[in-house]
């Protein structure tokens, strides 16, 4: 809640040039509604269950988490495939049901250590989106943010360069201009998640197909979040 508010008046004294969300944990979400300024933060939920509605105790539905006011979710973060054993299938009801809440969704995709030495990355993250959301129509996909997160870089310290990450966003713009056209492509934001923070934000947002960050441990510091957001000046 401190840091909500401590961002709000950030925002509200400077306004960004961006787009500015925050993904809390369940129990948060319509306390923090309250505290937000719409027009200067959005708000999001860090999942959503795969089930529209029915007997599944300790689930948090995308209907209820539309209920408290939160206008996005966050699907398919490394953490929830590989804790949680969500796979493309799950992913791909999970979107469904945001999107039929009217939610936006930023659906994460990325490959792991072992992968990116094997070179597999591209077919990895090929795979993520076909499997979850290249069934959309193209009204519907203009819903989603894709957030790119190798998952070697999260909380590692390791960083992809601006250029590996660079490489993979022009890739993944491309394979969704393959399904969807130029325009749609072109309207995709594409986020980077790896350990991004202020000092690296402004030489990764410098690149053509890096269009934001979804910002992890960076982001739990107010000055530390307001340094990245800056970095789009």
């Amino acid at each position: 809640m401190a840091l909500a508010k401590e961002l709000n008046a950030a925002l509200k004294a400077e306004k960004p040039n961006c787009d500015v969300i925050i993904c809390t944990p369940f129990i948060h979400l319509a306390s923090v509604a309250q505290e937000l300024d719409p027009a200067l933060v959005g708000l999001g939920a860090e999942n959503c269950a795969d089930k529209e509605k029915g007997a599944f105790t300790g689930e948090v539905s995308a209907e209820m988490v539309k209920s408290t006011g939160a206008q996005y979710v966050i699907l398919g973060h490394s953490e929830r495939r590989e804790y949680y054993k969500e796979t493309p299938e799950i992913l791909k009801e999970k979107v469904l049901l945001a999107l039929k809440n009217g939610l936006k969704v930023i659906f994460c995709i990325g490959e792991t250590l072992a992968e990116r030495e094997a070179n597999q990355q591209n077919a990895v993250v090929k795979a993520e989106l076909e499997g979850s959301v290249f069934n959309l129509s193209e009204e519907d996909f203009r819903k989603i943010v894709i957030a790119y997160e190798p998952i070697w870089a999260i909380g590692t310290g390791k960083t992809a360069t601006a250029e590996q990450a660079e490489e993979i966003h022009a890739y993944i713009r491309s394979i969704i201009a393959a399904k969807y056209g130029q325009a749609v492509a072109d309207d995709t934001s594409i986020l980077y998640g790896g350990s991004c923070k202020a000092s690296n934000a402004p030489e990764l947002f410098a690149k053509a197909d890096i269009d934001g960050g979804l910002i992890g441990g960076a982001s739990l510091k107010c000055a530390d979040f307001k340094g990245i957001i800056d970095a789009w000046k």
